[in-house]
């Protein structure tokens, strides 16, 4: 027993005496498909002749590398480490027996296990891989089409190591066209309304009831030509960071805003025509006929087709006034034609009562188109618009002038 106890003794008294391997202070944090040293080192150099180096990953008994015989032995990995664990080859002779293992993935979480192995001694350290951090953004492959005035959604979901509610931050922009504009933002699980550009406050949102499922998509309503475009969603939590990008084309009038807009060239084309009869005819049989329907039928026409806005954009306020105005303009005008025919200034073919209806539509439609057109088309359209409404007006105008003047 004396002699055993000798051994024992003088055996611990050589180990101690032998190396120390070393490894890393705590647990390793590691992002899925990026690289991560697992260290192993020690402090002095150690002879290279029967030196071995063996990494094991302990929690499912696998073969991660072995070096030997002054070489690595990458045919003795385990089939899911070949080509991804690598020895720092240069580095061995100095005492660094550290793994490199490249594209991480999910199930590399676990223990690793460095044994270090000379003719004499034996030494070991422990690695722990203790988190996989991942960000994965994904959205639709497809273009999103819509017609002008449309609800469309923008996809956008999020798979990530932390639950959605903990992501740092959620930026949805339109970045096409040299834009770069924030569309909505969504920072520590808060909206900030009042971070998008004005030109998309009050018409964009997220799903709220979505947002725990890790599904960002942006809600954008009533769809106008300037938004047409390419929108990107980049999510960023921690040191991760990842976008994915919606497009979203062809947006062309509705229906509803194709009867809209008929109706107000209507209004106006009506107006003109009334309103050459009645300064070319003005007769006592005809006049009150075309009185009335100057009178009436430019008027319903507008107030159907701001009724018809009103509903498609959702301006209840606007809509109501500039809708009651049109019904009211009938009767104020009948009311006030009895005294504008007592006026000296009537009777001037030069301030015609027909001539001031045209000019008074033709003014009131065109602020009309002008309110209407910014949400309908982009900048460009709508310049090559107001110039095509500028010369039309006043050539019909040079035209109704020269009837007049051949009276």
């Amino acid at each position: 027993m004396r002699l055993l106890a000798f051994i024992f003794v003088a055996v611990t008294l050589v180990v101690s005496d032998g190396f120390l391997v070393k490894g890393p202070s705590g647990p390793l944090v590691v992002a899925l498909g990026s690289s991560v040293v697992l260290p192993c080192y020690v402090d002095e150099p150690l002879p290279l002749k029967a030196l071995k180096i063996i990494w094991i990953r302990t929690d499912i008994n696998t073969l991660v590398h072995v070096y030997q015989d002054y070489e690595s032995r990458p045919d003795a990995q385990y089939q899911d480490y070949h080509g991804r664990a690598h020895f720092f080859t240069d580095q061995i002779k100095h005492g660094n027996f550290s793994l490199r293992l490249e594209n991480v993935r999910a199930e590399d979480k676990g223990f690793y296990r460095c044994k270090v192995y000379t003719e004499q001694e034996f030494d070991e350290t422990l690695v722990q891989i203790k988190e996989i951090e991942y960000l994965s953004v994904s959205g639709s492959a497809d273009p999103v089409s819509a017609f002008v005035g449309e609800d469309v959604t923008l996809n956008c979901y999020v798979h990530s190591h932390i639950t959605p509610e903990h992501i740092e931050q959620v930026s949805w922009r339109k970045t096409d066209e040299d834009e770069n504009i924030q569309v909505l933002l969504l920072q520590r699980n808060k909206i900030q309304p009042d971070s998008s550009d004005e030109r998309y406050r009050d018409r964009v949102g997220f799903f709220t009831d979505e947002l725990p499922k890790g599904n960002f998509s942006l809600s954008l309503k009533r769809t106008r030509h300037g938004d047409k475009g390419v929108y990107m969603c980049h999510v960023k939590t921690g040191h991760l960071s990842q976008n994915t990008t919606a497009v979203l084309e062809r947006l062309g009038f509705s229906v509803l805003h194709t009867t809209i807009l008929a109706l107000c060239i209507s209004a106006s084309g009506s107006a003109l025509l009334l309103s050459l009869i009645y300064c070319i005819l003005q007769d006592n049989v005809t006049a009150p006929y075309l009185n009335i329907c100057l009178n009436f039928l430019p008027n319903i026409m507008m107030f159907v087709a701001l009724l018809l806005w009103g509903i498609s954009n959702g301006f209840l306020h606007e809509t109501v006034a500039c809708s009651a105005l049109f019904l009211l303009r009938p009767i104020m005008l009948f009311r006030a034609r009895p005294h504008l025919k007592r006026s000296c200034v009537i009777n001037h073919k030069w301030m015609n009562y027909g001539v001031w209806s045209f000019i008074e539509y033709s003014v009131f439609t065109a602020v009309v188109y002008s309110v209407i057109s910014p949400y309908s088309l982009d900048s460009q359209q709508f310049t090559i618009y107001f110039k095509c409404l500028t010369t039309s007006s006043t050539f019909i105008l040079l035209i109704l002038f020269a009837c007049l003047k051949l009276q």
